[in-house]
């Protein structure tokens, strides 16, 4: 079978990023986190100081977008890619609380998804690449061959949210952590440009009692039942 582009859409802290990841290494392709890529925005404008208090100027955003080069590298200690803003690693930077508070805010104006859209087709021009996000199958990828969209109890996710900060040394509370996610939730699905919606050609993967072998096994089984309706 041919290289497919495989689209992998969700809710926040669904492991869609780690699915991805792993998928991408046993396929042989190329992985693009897309919501990376919107996060290295988010930590841009921070640093420049456009946004304050969590409140900010959309016009302002815009104006740094010429400013911002984005890269993934391979990662050869952790087998997987890094994301870099301007030439830096900022793997670790962009997942920082700070961040994840205001990257929906940023990630819904036109002008910023207009860019990063444009980038991430870019990227996956060619197939044989695994994209994940959260209107990557409805959007940025809308013919793609095999389009997932994940879900997963909400206190499940929240709960692997704090791990992931506990084990960075991040002070961050479970009912912030939770606050948080439901936030991030309503207003990537009802935000204007592109919200966060199934697919209707996507299959559903609730991964709430799934460990990380079984969820690669599930959509491995499905590319292979795609391949064989192919011939």
């Amino acid at each position: 079978m041919s290289k497919i582009t495989i689209a992998i859409d969700g809710y926040s802290s669904c492991g869609k990023s780690t699915l991805a990841k792993s998928l991408a290494a046993h396929l042989h392709y190329a992985y693009a986190d897309s919501g990376a890529m919107y996060r290295c925005i988010t930590l841009y404008a921070l640093r420049k100081g456009v946004i304050k208090d969590g409140s900010f100027l959309p016009e302002e955003i815009i104006k740094l977008l010429p400013e911002i080069k984005l890269s993934f590298e391979f990662n050869p200690q952790t087998k997987s890619s890094d994301t870099f803003l301007n030439a830096e690693n900022v793997e670790k930077e962009i997942r920082l609380m700070v961040v994840s508070e205001n990257v929906s805010q940023v990630s819904a104006i036109h002008e910023v998804r207009v860019h990063m859209i444009a980038i991430q087709r870019k990227l996956g021009k060619n197939r044989g690449i695994v994209m994940d996000g959260r209107d990557i199958g409805s959007n940025v990828f809308p013919s793609a061959e095999l389009k997932i969209f994940m879900t997963s109890d909400t206190d499940i996710r929240t709960q692997r949210r704090f791990d992931e900060y506990k084990a960075k040394g991040q002070n961050v509370s479970f009912s912030d952590i939770k606050t948080n996610l439901l936030s991030r939730d309503y207003e990537d699905t009802h935000r204007k440009e592109n919200p966060l919606i199934q697919a209707s050609d996507a299959v559903v993967l609730d991964n709430t009692d799934l460990s990380r072998e079984e969820q690669l096994e599930f959509v491995v089984k499905l590319i292979h039942e795609l391949s064989h309706s192919k011939k």
